[in-house]
């Protein structure tokens, strides 16, 4: 009797540890997810890379996936704003909340801050590489095309949000990706890549017109 009195006494304090550790991570999911995904900044930190230089076999820290957030802000339900350092793209719901995406950003040189909008939108989009791309890509021994179609191997990934500034066009996109395990990395060439469920979910709340706010 006694023996099961300790068994029942040490599962409910196993349970209650387990508890308390779940609630201080947000829920028992997230602690169950971060254990599992280790943050693997230090590994990736001072490095310039490029998205060949990332295994295909990484995971994806778990604090990058999408999750509702406290968020404290004056801008406006609707705005987006990107914090590159943390590689965080908030979309502001109002009353204090915001929809956190995980995000990969520019590479060493090319990082960028300011405040521009959503000029367009496009499902499944097309990919024309500017030619300082492509003179980069040459140099590397790469050879891009000088177009592609949208598809499930397009860099673009299933959508795409056109940034525009006082100047129009930017060139820069927040757009999807088909190298998902680069997310929370320094790997681009400027734009903001997400996953590509995640670019859907913010396609559909992002409107044309929206302003978009760059730490």
């Amino acid at each position: 009797m006694r023996g099961r009195y300790g068994i029942a006494c040490a599962a409910a304090l196993g349970i209650a540890l387990l508890a308390s550790s779940a609630a201080r991570a947000g829920n028992f999911f997230d602690f169950l997810g971060n254990m599992i995904s280790q943050d693997d900044a230090d590994e990736y930190a001072n490095k310039t890379l490029y998205p060949g230089d990332v295994p295909r076999s990484r995971v994806v820290p778990f604090k990058y996936h999408r999750q509702t957030v406290d968020y404290d802000t004056t801008e406006k339900p609707g705005t987006i704003i990107i914090d590159p350092e943390e590689h965080f793209l908030y979309f502001v719901l109002g009353d204090g909340q915001a929809i956190r995406y995980g995000v990969g950003v520019g590479r060493t040189g090319f990082g960028w801050k300011g405040v521009v909008r959503i000029g367009n939108k496009a499902e499944w989009p097309t990919w024309t590489p500017p030619p300082e791309m492509i003179a980069r890509e040459r140099a590397r021994g790469n050879k891009l095309p000088p177009f592609m179609a949208g598809g499930i191997d397009n860099p673009l990934g299933a959508r795409a949000m056109y940034l525009y500034g006082a100047g129009g066009d930017t060139g820069f996109r927040i757009h999807g990706t088909d190298e998902p395990w680069t997310i929370g990395l320094n790997v681009s060439s400027g734009c903001i890549r997400l996953v590509n469920d995640d670019v859907e979910d913010l396609y559909d709340h992002a409107k044309v017109g929206a302003k978009v706010v760059i730490l």
